[in-house]
This record gives structure tokens, C-alpha cells and sequence, in this order.
């Protein structure tokens, strides 16, 4: 149904079959139709059409790589209102390569993107506040911001809030908070957060003193890469029964240790695609790969719309090798 709509002109149908493509929905996948259907819809004014397209120059996904044409791209759907280019565009002030270097844009964008409450934004404006950059400095603002992020799932923003929270830094002291925030972050898979939890458990600071279940938390994390000598060497002492209970608890972990153990068998189906949509019938507008002057960067770019973590302010004691802080 998509189809002879998108033919006919309409952007929105043609953003459709771009998705299709880019996310191999029913079809085998392929960037660089996306990129062709992408650059007809943003041509016809789709604002979504317009962003995704600059993720794939920023990404050289299906396209040559061109930062510069990415950053056009942004400032296009940003000026029409379109937040997460304002976001990308904001982080791209930051960088200073592919935009003019100005903190003060960057705020002015992140502060817009985080009012419509695109939860990175909320996290990086956030920061911004905190750290006073390209904003006058307002711990009490950062912290409702980053909290704001953290409500929505963002894992960066629910360590850097437990953290607040510990340390009292913008926001009332509240160890039992912390604990809560750490415990979220963990729950969804974040080695900091789950050896943050495993040290507040082990000495029950906002919590029920519960070494097991502290040991589970670290074993956890260790499990990830994540260095702690002095936790590991607390926990070591524990009772040898209830080490090896909690190393049981983390190989099942987050579902809890059977009884009995069980074998089961997942069946594996083959991924069957449709028939394949055609190409844009204009190639001269819509050309199934988008071709760029060569000169394009090939410096890797940063992660889609993630941010990058502030300075974690934290307790003395630094969890490694990811450098930030502790409880």
C-alpha cells in the first residue's frame, strides 16, 4: 500500500519504504536503498526523512561517509523543529569539527531538546548545568534535569542520579535513593551500577547489610570486565556456602536458580524475506546509493544520539577500567 504512494510523491510513504529497507522489515535489509528513498522523502520535505538521512552521512552507512553534509542536514531539520537533529546538532557544537565550537549554541539546542524531553538531552543539558558549561552553573537545575532522564531509562543518567543522591551534590542526601537508582541501573545490565550496589550491600549503607547478595551484584560486574581488588577482597571473606550461592545466583541471574536442573531445546526458524520492493522509479532523484565527492572523513563518528558521560562525580574509590567513581 506504501508503495504506489511513495512512486506518486508522497513523503511520508516514502519515509515508509526507507524504514522497510533500513531495518530489513519484511525484506532483506539494504542502506543503500534506504539512503535513496531517505534523500527522496527529505527532498519532499520530511523532517524524519531529513535526520535519518544525516545519521547515515554522519555513519557512512549506505552512503559516503561526510560529516559536513551530515551537520547540513541536522541545522535543516533542527530550523524546522525537529528535536533529536536539534540534540545531534547541539553535540556536534560541542565537537566543533562539523559545526561552529560554541558551548552556547550547544546549551541554547540541548536546553530546547531536553524541554521536549528527549531523555539524552535531558542528560546532557544536565551535565551542562553542573559542570557550567556553556550555561551558568545550576547543581540543583543539573540534577532535576539528569533525574528527569533517569525516570525515562536512560542508564547513564540513573548512575550519575544515584550518585547525586549519595553525595547530596544538587538534590537532598538520600542513601536509600541511591541505592534504589543504583539498583535500576543494575537491573539493567550496567557493570558500575551493579558494583556500586554490590559495596552499598556489602556495608548496608541505604540498605540491609546482605553480603550474599552484595557477592552476586560483584560477581556480576567482574563478570563484565569491571576491576574492584578491595570489594573482591571484602566479599572474600564471606562463608564458602554462601559465595557459591551467590555465584549461582549470577549464572542464572536475573531469573533465579532452579531446583533441578533442565535442558530446553529453542527451536530456530530461518528468517524468510518478502519479495523484494523495488527502487525509486526516479533514479535520477532517488538513486538506490547516494554517491558523495570523494574527501569524505574516515575518523570514526560517535554513537547515535548517545551521549557522551560527563565526569562522573562520585565517592573516593573508582571502579576500573571504566574511571568512574564509587561508593
Amino acid at each position: 500500500l506504501a508503495l504506489p504512494r511513495a512512486e506518486a510523491g508522497e513523503a511520508s510513504a516514502q519515509t515508509l519504504i526507507a524504514e522497510i529497507y533500513s531495518k530489513g522489515l519484511g525484506v532483506a535489509q539494504n542502506s543503500e536503498r534506504a539512503a535513496g528513498w531517505y534523500q527522496l522523502a527529505a527532498k519532499n520535505g520530511d523532517l524524519l526523512a531529513t535526520f535519518e538521512l544525516g545519521m547515515l552521512y554522519q555513519d557512512g552507512v549506505g552512503v559516503t561517509q561526510d560529516r559536513k553534509r551530515a551537520a547540513e542536514l541536522f541545522t535543516e531539520a533542527a530550523d524546522k523543529g525537529y528535536i533529536p537533529a536539534k540534540y545531534n546538532l547541539a553535540l556536534l557544537h560541542v565537537e566543533g569539527i562539523y559545526a561552529d565550537p560554541s558551548l552556547i549554541t550547544a546549551a541554547s539546542l540541548m536546553k530546547e531538546a531536553a524541554e521536549a524531553e528527549l531523555p539524552e538531552a535531558q542528560y546532557d543539558y544536565g551535565s551542562m548545568l553542573i559542570e557550567g558549561a556553556g550555561v551558568a552553573p545550576n547543581a540543583t537545575e543539573g540534577a532535576r534535569y539528569i533525574g528527569l532522564a533517569a525516570e525515562q531509562n536512560l542508564l547513564a543518567a540513573q548512575i550519575d542520579y544515584a550518585t547525586l543522591l549519595y553525595l547530596g551534590q544538587g538534590i537532598a542526601r538520600d542513601l536509600e535513593g541511591a541505592v534504589t537508582w543504583y539498583q535500576r541501573a543494575a537491573e539493567g545490565g550496567n557493570p558500575v551500577a551493579q558494583n556500586r550496589l554490590a559495596k552499598l550491600v556489602a556495608v548496608g549503607e541505604g540498605t540491609t547489610l546482605d553480603l550474599e547478595t552484595a557477592a552476586m551484584w560483584r560477581a556480576l560486574a567482574r563478570r563484565q570486565g569491571l576491576s574492584d581488588p578491595s570489594l573482591d577482597r571484602l566479599l572474600v571473606s564471606i562463608p564458602a556456602d554462601a559465595l557459591a550461592k551467590a555465584e549461582e545466583r549470577a549464572r542464572f541471574w536475573p531469573s533465579t536458580p532452579p531446583s533441578v536442573e533442565t535442558i530446553a531445546t529453542i527451536p530456530t526458524t530461518p528468517k524468510v524475506y518478502g519479495p523484494p520492493l523495488p527502487a525509486p522509479t526516479d533514479m535520477e532523484n532517488a538513486p538506490s546509493r547516494v554517491v558523495l565527492p570523494s574527501g569524505g572523513e574516515t575518523e570514526a563518528t560517535p554513537e547515535n544520539a548517545v551521549p557522551s558521560a560527563p565526569a562522573d562525580a562520585a565517592p573516593p574509590a573508582a571502579d576500573t577500567p571504566d574511571a568512574a567513581q564509587n561508593p
